[in-house]
């Protein structure tokens, strides 16, 4: 059945690979971003994929975005919160500005999106939330305190939804991803990179693409029974 889905950091590495799934699972995709217009508009040219432009982490600002979205498309059924940044550096030499900047954008913006559309759902009886958080909300990072702890928080924000809102036949689910072949990845240092991907299990790194699938099974009706679970996808690299 072809729904609306909106993807937060749609337009780019995991985000863009999600829209991608989503679209091609049938389903009409809408994907934000924060401020790079002209990578926004490239991803349309190529996908087709509607964008809209605003902060996941204005809570006035997603209200009316939001709302505009539904106007032009229709109910917001399946949400992907997968909008985030990193400000690294270690916690004794972090600034309030870093950590409160990944806090709103990787963890705050997920009340700014979903609380919009949660009565939508709800009163519908319908609806797919998808978190994404990482493998570093789960076993922690050295110089990302701020990262770790809003990725956690996304950890727990997915299992209370998940249980407010079973009985509504919504599913909230949780996705954590290991190192990805992304262009941030790609960034990292040869040598460091070496270093991560031997002591990846299966011996290289996760493909974008490989996120987007698993999201696009957890938005589809066969995965009405899964809600409330948290999603390893890290080649092994740590188990939950």
């Amino acid at each position: 059945m072809t729904r609306i889905a909106l993807v937060t950091g749609g337009t780019r590495g995991i985000g863009a690979a999600i829209s991608r799934s989503l679209k091609a699972a049938g389903h009409t995709v809408i994907a934000n971003y924060a401020g790079n217009d002209e990578k926004a508009k490239a991803f349309h040219d190529e996908t087709g994929i509607a964008v809209v432009k605003f902060d996941v982490s204005d809570h006035a600002m997603c209200e009316t975005k939001l709302a505009e979205v539904e106007a032009e498309h229709g109910p917001i059924d399946i949400v992907v919160n997968n909008a985030g940044i990193t400000r690294d550096g270690t916690f004794h030499r972090m600034s309030w500005e870093s950590w409160k900047a990944v806090i709103d954008t990787d963890l705050s913006s997920l009340f700014c999106v979903t609380r919009p559309l949660i009565n939508g759902m709800r009163d519908r009886n319908f609806g797919r939330v998808i978190n994404i958080s990482s493998i570093n909300g789960q076993k922690g990072q050295m110089g990302q305190a701020n990262y770790s702890a809003a990725k956690a928080g996304v950890i727990g924000f997915t299992k209370a939804l998940a249980q407010e809102n079973a009985r509504k036949g919504i599913t909230v689910n949780c996705v954590c991803p290991g190192y990805i072949d992304t262009d941030m990845v790609a960034a990292v240092p040869e040598k460091v990179l070496e270093g991560i991907i031997g002591a990846i299990p299966v011996g290289r790194l996760g493909q974008a693409d490989e996120i987007g699938k698993l999201c696009a099974y957890l938005a589809s009706d066969d995965a009405a029974f899964i809600t409330g679970a948290t999603m390893t996808i890290n080649g092994g690299q740590y188990l939950a």
